[in-house]
């Protein structure tokens, strides 16, 4: 007996799926593809605005102190200070607060109670709203003349370490790097805080009780399984962070004081960061050849943010759990 013939399949639903998915996944990629495109032309707006300046600049661009775009005619400008200022601030903040900001993460996930660790959340979470222009008042006005004495005491004992040593600026009303510094890790604690407090948060239940099984106490466990899972969340927060305090710019315009002469490398000397300098020359922008000198530090400030995010990616493994 014959068998009975049998048709294909209609094809149109996976032609329709292939074309849906066609259509999916070169969207996806067009939107991947967009975030690189627009920092590329960014990096190459900064390279075309700054070339003409550095071509006509009369200093070293990377090892001198003068920063002198007055005369378009006789620019002399370099970033050393600026570099100066704009590291020793951000990496001071971040020594600051990283330690602050994981203690709190543990404390809120493993240690506070429900209800108090709700409320305390929220509260951490409401002082990443607060405005730049407030914690640089906060910081000159209060926080400088209650650190001064600190200041005062560290550079009496450790002033022979190059970042106690005496700076370019007086210590007497806490206008210095080291003021703008903890200003700086106040404002980035609760970036750093809700990264590390997700993902402490994530630590699979089945390690912690594993630990316990093994009659590990709480900081054993916190140590042996939360610390090791969340390493790679605390580094991605810590550099969100970093990137914050590189960029910041009223609160370090209001609290660090100008200095007239080149700084140390101690956290006690004045100045300007990358991002304050631009801004505070801002009215300035109406001829082409100095403004592309303040493009050529932003240009700066640019790259040293890609380097830190570089740095990070090699440092957590090139992934954050969770």
């Amino acid at each position: 007996m014959p068998e009975p013939k049998t048709g294909k399949a209609p094809s149109k639903g996976r032609s329709g799926r292939f074309d849906t998915e066609t259509i999916f996944r070169w969207t996806a990629t067009a939107a991947g593809a967009t975030i690189v495109a627009a920092i590329a032309l960014i990096a190459l707006f900064l390279l075309i605005r700054a070339v003409p300046s550095l071509m006509a600049n009369e200093a070293n661009f990377f090892t001198s102190t003068e920063f002198s775009t007055g005369d378009a005619d006789n620019l002399r400008f370099g970033i050393r200070d600026l570099l100066m200022v704009t590291v020793l601030s951000s990496v001071f903040a971040l020594i600051v607060a990283v330690p602050i900001g994981v203690g709190i993460a543990l404390f809120l996930t493993h240690y506070a109670p429900s209800r108090l660790g709700k409320p305390f959340t929220m509260l951490i979470d409401l002082l990443a709203a607060v405005p730049s222009i407030v914690f640089g008042l906060w910081g000159f006005l209060v926080l400088a003349p209650q650190l001064s004495p600190v200041q005062d005491f560290l550079n009496d004992k450790l002033g022979w370490f190059f970042l106690f040593a005496d700076g370019n600026v007086t210590i007497a009303g806490g206008g210095t790097i080291f003021t703008a510094g903890v200003v700086l890790a106040v404002m980035i604690l609760p970036i750093i805080t809700s990264v590390a407090r997700e993902v402490f948060a994530l630590t699979p239940r089945a390690h912690i009780e594993a630990a316990q099984a093994l009659g590990a106490t709480k900081w054993e466990v916190v140590r042996m399984t939360v610390l090791p899972y969340g390493r790679s969340g605390v580094i991605a927060g810590s550099m969100l962070g970093l990137g914050r305090a590189l960029g910041e710019t009223i609160a370090v315009l209001v609290v660090l004081r100008t200095a007239t002469q080149a700084g140390n490398w101690s956290l006690f000397d004045g100045g300007y960061t990358f991002a304050s300098k631009i801004a505070s020359a801002a009215s300035e922008f109406s001829s082409p050849l100095p403004t592309g000198a303040y493009i050529a530090a932003g240009f700066v400030l640019f790259a040293l943010t890609f380097v830190v995010n570089a740095l990070a990616r090699l440092t957590s493994g090139g992934k954050v759990n969770g």
